[in-house]
């Protein structure tokens, strides 16, 4: 049984679905009205645009991309009107990899410099998304916005899965679909660079089975890398929350994300937020008692 991602078909639909999206108005061709059998532009009609032959073009989503050249890969990618994250995407696609024999990778550490500044970063909710958006570390206040990572099974502290498999999760979210459409998004994105992960491809083969939802979001093929934005919560205990996310990625490891979350100074999510870090400050150690000559 083959436990990777394949390659060829990844390509293939990734293409296919890029052109369903294009209707011929979209690119400056004619539409004579006759219906179309698919939505979107003809193999053809993506072809000439992008300056190739049908049959090589027809090789290219058969998934045979192996030998494409870098100039022929961005005439299809500005053809098919691709952003600069889908053109990476597709030119990590038809790169021909390596397999590693189905090797495991090494869990990922989290230094513990790090592990103290999350500790040391007050009022400021902050978590750190490892490979397949795992995340690895986090602080009090991370857990007490976004549910206790803690209390799940570190296999199971996934991004992507608690969205789509964990209630407490999803009802966090007020824009739920939005989050649902980011994390699928940056998955897909991993996918392409690392076709090759065992655990990334036991995940996808989960959550497709568990979630109608997933498996719609993941055959649409988007791309993304949302590195900052404004995430609405609606929390439990503290009501509507409105924060604004910065995502860092760590000079020393490119796999490891830190991700922090603010409120606008002033605002009532401000306020809510030193609410909830005032609850889940740690209590002060006891006072020593006084010497016997102070107490007379």
């Amino acid at each position: 049984m083959d436990h990777h991602l394949d390659q060829r078909a990844e390509l293939g639909d990734f293409l296919r679905t890029c052109r369903a999206r294009l209707r011929p108005e979209d690119v400056g061709l004619p539409d004579h009205g006759r219906r179309r059998r698919v939505p979107g532009l003809r193999r053809e009609e993506l072809a000439q645009l992008a300056g190739v032959s049908v049959a090589y073009y027809t090789r290219l989503e058969q998934g045979h991309g192996h030998n494409v050249s870098a100039e022929v890969l961005d005439a299809v990618a500005r053809a098919l009107r691709l952003g600069e994250v889908e053109t990476a995407h597709l030119n990590h696609l038809a790169s021909p990899r390596i397999r590693r024999g189905g090797r495991a990778r090494r869990p990922q550490q989290v230094r513990p410099e790090l592990r103290t500044l999350m500790d040391a970063m007050e009022g400021v909710p902050a978590y750190l998304v490892g490979r397949r958006q795992d995340v690895i570390g986090w602080n009090r206040l991370a857990a007490a916005v976004f549910g206790d990572f803690g209390a799940h099974p570190a296999a199971e502290r996934n991004l992507v899965r608690l969205v789509f498999l964990d209630p407490a999760t999803a009802e966090l979210y007020a824009d739920w679909e939005c989050r649902a459409c980011e994390v699928v998004s940056n998955l897909r994105l991993y996918a392409g660079q690392h076709p090759d992960d065992e655990q990334l491809t036991a995940l996808v083969g989960e959550l497709s089975v568990k979630n109608e939802e997933f498996r719609r979001l993941w055959a649409a093929h988007t791309v993304a890398d949302k590195t900052h934005g404004v995430k609405r919560l609606r929390h439990p205990l503290v009501g509507e929350l409105e924060l604004s996310f910065e995502t860092l990625t760590l000079p020393d490891d490119p796999a490891q994300f830190l991700v922090t979350f603010h409120a606008a100074p002033g605002s009532p999510s401000a306020d809510a937020l030193r609410l909830l870090s005032s609850w889940t400050a740690p209590m002060p150690p006891p006072s020593a008692p006084a010497p016997a000559e102070e107490r007379a």
